[in-house]
């Protein structure tokens, strides 16, 4: 099956789409599993709503939930599509996370839907802050709250990223998901319009997934335990 996956990423258009499970494996705790975040905080922690009407107690919970995204390091399937970018066998990287472990990791053409929760901004002038500052006071100096530039529930994706994401897939012909249930919308919807145009879909889980019944090829598998077989092959064949 690595064989497979490699002789397609070799020769065909690739991107890449990640989810929670392929960043868990670098300690960050994914939000729907019966540990995740929601298990603990509840899902409308990341309403918008709850965020404006909260904000002491949103921060109170970013400073737990956060601040592990900062201090984590990428893992080998990280620096696996940060290569094959690098090598000109990836166009790209879309992801639903948002701990910038992908920068971290040396990848550059990221869409990131949901956001990146290590940048903050001013709701009013958007001046930009740390997330030093925003612990220290949630507040800007012009008087208006500051928020992170992460994608609530009840808000749109980021245009910016999600024309990426969408200029990603008209030039692809491989898309390899790692990590991800596929069950949040829109953003689960790109693997779906992906296989509209006949892309060849492969999906890397643990566990089972919401399209599973349209991939081309399903790999049972943990994002790193698959990057380092995929790395091993590779390497092999003497593209690393």
């Amino acid at each position: 099956m690595i064989k497979k996956i490699a002789d397609l990423i070799l020769n065909l258009p690739t991107v890449a789409f990640t989810g929670a499970g392929i960043s868990t494996e670098s300690g960050i705790p994914d939000f729907r599993s019966e540990n995740g975040i929601y298990s603990k905080y509840g899902k409308e922690v990341f309403d918008i709503n709850y965020f404006y009407n909260n904000p002491k107690k949103f921060y109170e919970f970013a400073k737990e939930a956060f601040l592990p995204m900062y201090n984590a390091s990428p893992n080998s399937a990280h620096r696996l599509l940060a290569m094959l970018e690098e090598k000109g066998y990836l166009l790209g990287v879309i992801t639903q996370n948002i701990d910038n472990l992908h920068f971290k990791a040396g990848s550059k053409y990221v869409a990131e839907l949901h956001g990146n929760a290590t940048k903050f901004y001013c709701t009013k002038c958007k001046k930009r802050y740390s997330i030093k500052k925003v612990l220290e006071s949630h507040y800007c100096s012009c008087g208006s709250l500051i928020r992170p530039d992460i994608v609530f529930f009840g808000e749109n994706l980021p245009d910016e990223d999600w024309e990426m994401s969408l200029n990603f897939i008209e030039k692809a012909e491989v898309m390899i998901v790692i990590g991800s249930s596929l069950v949040v919308y829109p953003a689960a919807y790109l693997p779906i319009l992906f296989k509209r145009k006949s892309g060849k879909l492969v999906i890397i889980n643990k566990t089972i997934t919401a399209l599973d019944d349209i991939a081309d090829i399903k790999v049972n598998s943990s994002a790193t335990e698959f990057a380092e077989n995929l790395l091993n092959y590779l390497k092999e064949k003497g593209v690393f």
